[in-house]
């Protein structure tokens, strides 16, 4: 299991209000990345900047980070995800930071949507990572 390589802020995004996250839920160092999925999108993407996040997400989020620093074990680093989201490895308290407009950070343009949703659609419906040099 890999631990976190830095201190906090761990960043959480859900269009729920929340008091805390369930074993198996995701965090993100990066607030961008935290806005995005707090949208729930079924596609984002970033190239080598974690905050210049799009997404196709179509409802306003909420922002929450982790009311307290993780201990040793609490959280695990997803392969594949450029250690951009962490897993979650027990429940633990967050604290509501702000609400996230629907905007925030910018959804794709309609040119950038339909090569991501066909790049999506081939991947077999599931959520999907990728850079523009995947699908250009």
């Amino acid at each position: 299991m890999s631990e976190p390589k830095r201190v906090g802020p761990w960043y959480h995004g859900s269009p729920e209000k929340l008091t805390y996250l369930r074993q198996g839920s995701m965090v993100s160092p990066y607030i961008e990345v935290a806005k995005a999925f707090s949208h729930k999108p079924s596609i984002l993407t970033f190239d080598n900047d974690p905050s210049a996040v799009s997404h196709n997400g179509q409802v306003p989020g909420r922002l929450y980070c982790l009311a307290d620093e993780p201990d040793e074990g609490d959280l695990a680093v997803l392969s594949g995800t450029a250690d951009t989201h962490w897993e979650v490895q027990r429940d633990l308290p967050v604290r509501f930071l702000c609400e996230v407009p629907i905007d925030d950070p910018p959804q794709w343009q309609s040119e950038a949507l339909e090569k991501a949703q066909r790049f999506f659609d081939e991947q077999g419906g599931q959520t999907a990572f990728y850079s523009s040099e995947t699908v250009d």
